[in-house]
């Protein structure tokens, strides 16, 4: 009976849960003796974002044996991410089986959390994942492996000194940090920011918003809403709308036809997984630029969200050409010469890869090399916002345009969005991030190894602590005679 009870973790409770994974990692030897050499006053690794990507890198790290390590997220506690934030589906896209940023152990999965709170019985009558259970989950999984994330840290600059990094950070804590290596764990805006479209230009903030801002939904009840773009956050934000009392959303889609198939998933394997960074360039654009050419629909369940609405529209090949100020509202002009006047503009038009608008690199940013500075497609695979995206190694480094002119890049890893031109979806979306971390985590213990080889060299001259006692073993004189074998003396 007992060991049926270990078998099964239904309904047992976190209490349980979180036992029986320190079992399982102790049985691991997790996590794994600290082997880097220390140096006064330095961290090893320094992780920028304490979200699902922050915790699964510092997990693969600490399983490896690097644990001097610092996980500085802005955020408040709790906050981490975008699952309180600017993420507004009600559940996730992912099927909920995937085991995420479990990292290959079962208890530390979103199904094992929530069967051992609500039984096999709601698990299995569970649909998808709700987003705010999501985020529950996460702080969980920090709490149940003691991750020390500092919150309230903003890291304003990165800026070389030696062979180190010196980080200027703000908030809770002031001044500078030096680490060897840094790692970028800040999600889908990583590696840029919002996409702001240039027909935005001059109208006043007051009436318009991104996606990813903060948006007071209530101060659109009886309000008129545009939203550009059909795409996941567009449809998420207008159900927001919608929900607050909007008197009415109507979504303004460049498109001819509303996408309807996730083009990636239909691919998704451990070989792509693995395969994709292997791959030639040209190889890897086309992957890249047929998926943002077809795009990803928003999720079945978010689209019917809107839609049930009858206050809600879908109007396909308005191209928006420029919007301007009119009265207290903003006028929407499209290219086919028609226009249409809202009280406030959601933008839905996603995040732009641009390493330029990341001010923690100052004037280095533009040290970064990018795809477009290194390959040219061939006609009709065009995309420029593609190719702004990091030519990285494949160690998630980022490269220097001009060999020699910042070296130190080579030190800082780009474990987010930025990185899925140059080494696939392991490094953002929950399906492959356990293998983009194991991956990191070898790459960066192996340069942390290399540059410490004398001292390790050394270490293996002075290790003396011997397996033998002397006292094992009795040494004998072995006897023997000269004998004549075959005429010769033996």
């Amino acid at each position: 009976m007992q060991n049926q009870d270990h078998l099964s973790i239904d309904s047992l409770g976190l209490s349980a849960l979180e036992a029986r994974l320190k079992d399982d990692l102790s049985v691991l030897c997790w996590p794994a003796k600290n082997w880097v050499p220390p140096r006064d006053g330095v961290s090893d690794v320094v992780i920028i974002g304490g979200g699902m990507c922050g915790m699964v890198a510092w997990l693969a790290l600490t399983s490896g044996g690097v644990h001097n390590i610092r996980i500085l997220d802005r955020a408040p506690v709790g906050l981490e991410g975008p699952w309180l934030g600017y993420a507004r589906m009600e559940t996730l896209r992912s099927p909920k089986t995937l085991t995420g940023p479990a990292f290959g152990h079962g208890s530390l999965t979103f199904q094992a959390w929530y069967r051992a709170q609500f039984g096999a019985k709601a698990w299995e009558e569970l649909d998808k994942i709700p987003r705010t259970m999501w985020m529950e989950y996460l702080c969980w999984y920090r709490k149940a492996l003691n991750i020390n994330i500092e919150n309230g840290i903003c890291v304003d600059s990165v800026e070389p000194e030696g062979d180190l990094l010196r980080l200027t950070v703000s908030g809770a804590e002031t001044g500078t940090i030096l680490t060897r290596k840094l790692v970028f764990a800040t999600g889908r805006d990583g590696t840029g920011g919002p996409n702001i479209p240039d027909f935005m230009d001059g109208l006043p903030q007051h009436l318009w918003a991104h996606s990813a801002d903060d948006i007071d939904f209530s101060a659109l009840r009886d309000k008129r809403v545009a939203v550009i773009g059909v795409g996941a956050s567009a449809v998420d934000n207008s159900a927001e709308a919608l929900e607050h009392g909007a008197k009415e959303v109507r979504h303004l889609i460049r498109r001819q036809e509303m996408p309807t198939i996730n083009k990636l998933m239909g691919i998704g394997s451990y070989g792509f997984t693995a395969g994709f960074a292997e791959l030639p360039d040209e190889w890897r654009w086309r992957f890249m630029q047929y998926s943002f050419s077809t795009q990803t629909p928003s999720p079945r369940g978010s689209t019917l969200r809107v839609s049930r609405h009858p206050n809600a529209y879908f109007h396909f090949g308005k191209t928006t050409t420029r919007i301007e100020q009119r009265g207290e509202g903003a006028v929407i002009h499209f290219a086919d010469g028609t226009s249409y006047q809202a009280d406030f503009v959601i933008l839905g038009t996603g995040f732009n890869i641009d390493p330029m608008a990341r001010t923690e690199f100052g004037d280095a940013a533009a040290e970064i090399l990018l795809w477009q500075d290194v390959y040219t497609p061939p006609p009709g695979e065009e995309r420029g916002d593609l190719g702004r995206f990091p030519y990285l190694n494949t160690d998630f480094t980022f490269r220097e345009k001009q060999p020699g002119k910042a070296p130190w890049l080579s030190n800082v890893y780009c474990f987010n969005y930025g990185a899925s031109a140059s080494l696939g979806k392991v490094s953002g979306d929950i399906p492959g991030i356990s293998d983009g971390a194991a991956w990191l985590s070898r790459a960066l213990s192996a340069a942390l190894y290399s540059e410490d080889v004398q001292t390790h060299w050394q270490d293996l001259l002075d290790y003396d602590t011997p397996e033998l006692l002397g006292d094992e073993w009795e040494a004998t004189d072995l006897e023997t005679k000269s004998q004549t074998i075959e005429g010769q003396v033996a």
